[in-house]
């Protein structure tokens, strides 16, 4: 099984980023610790700052993964060009966040990109992505 994790604006600076909210952990450490949890899965990871290489990374995988766990970050709110991408493509995305959206600003509430997914996950911190692969791994049969 192959599962992608696609990671959007500024969270690249997990474990630096505004802790209160994101904690204090950096995805890579996360990432090595998610791959020997799940040895059975091929992940690959991909992080980009830039709504057009996000799209690009979607349309090359999007036909030959079993699963995509999406963090857009702010993206998640106002783009229709990823929601569109999400759309086009036949490999299932979940949208992740690592905070409770519901719980913060107003904005946050709404997903642009959630209509196309298959489904959300949110407020779990780190986990949110493990509950994804869990999804995707058959757990939840």
């Amino acid at each position: 099984m192959k599962i992608l994790i696609i990671n959007g604006p500024n969270l690249n600076l997990l474990g630096k980023r505004e802790p209160e909210i994101y904690g204090n952990t950096t995805f890579e450490n996360f990432y090595e610790q998610l791959k020997i949890q799940f040895p059975g899965v091929e992940f690959d990871y991909f992080q980009s700052n830039v709504e057009g290489l996000l799209i690009n990374k979607l349309h090359e995988v999007g036909f030959m993964f079993q699963g995509i766990i999406f963090n857009a970050g702010a993206y998640t709110h106002t783009s229709l060009a990823l929601a569109d991408a999400i759309a086009a493509i036949s490999t299932p995305v979940i949208e992740v966040h690592l905070s409770n959206v519901y719980a913060r600003e107003e904005i946050r509430h709404n997903s642009t990109i959630a209509s196309n997914c298959i489904g959300s996950i949110s407020g779990f911190g780190m986990r949110s992505y493990e509950l994804g692969v869990l999804y995707f791994t058959g757990f939840h049969n």
